[in-house]
């Protein structure tokens, strides 16, 4: 019985939710400090008004983490965005951020960063630059059966539509055609990388091929025209789609400009 009063007590503050989503990763939201010292796999981490901490040896991955005020990493961690006032990783932290979105950020010498995009449009441009060498991959780097092989399905979007007309950037300079038509290119060479990720992760004899066969040729044949009549059908075909192909569908329905 003495034994059992050694236990830390955990206390649950007003105004917490705590939820799972439907791929089974935890969602923490609480309006004050927290503090992560259980490795796991996140969907969402955020402290409303204060920060948070990720504890030495904790591995953490998360699709969003935000937090009010600072996010310290003393452990590792892997997220697509994080959001906070202050990004510090402390002595041997490990942190792979794909997006960051912050005021400031502070490394120690032995902590180590990977990623660091400022806006989703970077990453995008940048990976589209890099298409080539994306296909080029060896196939082992993305395992088969493991869903982190594929590109994150925001890889897909893009600013901007198929017209070729100038328009008004955020600052108010208007953007050339040409720069539009560069934009375009280059989320397209990436739909078509995620669809071929895709297709070579669904097997020889997998339901969902043939639609996405059907997609992908209509990509490499770049006509926007029949690309944008029959891709919702197409990605209708494809039964339970995964994460990646409903965002793709969606990114695209914006670079088409359907309705």
């Amino acid at each position: 019985m003495d034994e059992t009063k050694n236990f830390p007590t955990m206390i649950i503050p007003n105004g917490t939710d705590i939820s799972v989503n439907e791929h089974g990763q935890l969602s923490i939201r609480t309006p004050g400090n927290l503090v992560i010292q259980n490795s796991g796999v996140y969907s969402v981490i955020e402290s409303g008004n204060g920060s948070v901490r990720i504890d030495p040896e904790v591995k953490v991955e998360a699709v969003s983490v935000q937090a009010a005020d600072s996010c310290f990493v003393a452990g590792q961690l892997t997220a697509w965005r994080v959001r906070a006032r202050t990004i510090i990783l402390e002595r041997g932290a490990q942190a792979n951020i794909m997006l960051q979105e912050s005021e400031s950020l502070e490394l120690d010498r032995n902590a180590r960063l990977v990623g660091n995009f400022a806006s989703e449009k970077e990453l995008y441009l940048m990976l589209g630059r890099f298409s080539r060498q994306l296909r080029d991959l060896p196939n082992g780097v993305f395992a088969a059966g493991d869903e982190r092989r594929r590109i994150p399905a925001e890889a897909a979007a893009g600013a901007g539509a198929q017209s070729e007309r100038p328009t008004v950037s955020p600052d108010g300079e208007r953007e050339a055609p040409a720069v539009r038509r560069q934009e375009h290119s280059e989320v397209m060479s990436l739909v078509r990388v995620i669809l071929e990720r895709e297709i070579a992760g669904t097997g020889a004899v997998g339901s969902a091929r043939e639609p996405l066969e059907r997609l992908l040729e209509l990509v490499r044949a770049g006509d926007p025209q029949r690309l944008q009549t029959n891709f919702r059908y197409l990605f209708s075909q494809v039964e339970s789609p995964s994460e990646p192909l409903q965002r793709a569908r969606d990114m695209l329905s914006k670079l088409l400009g359907a309705s």
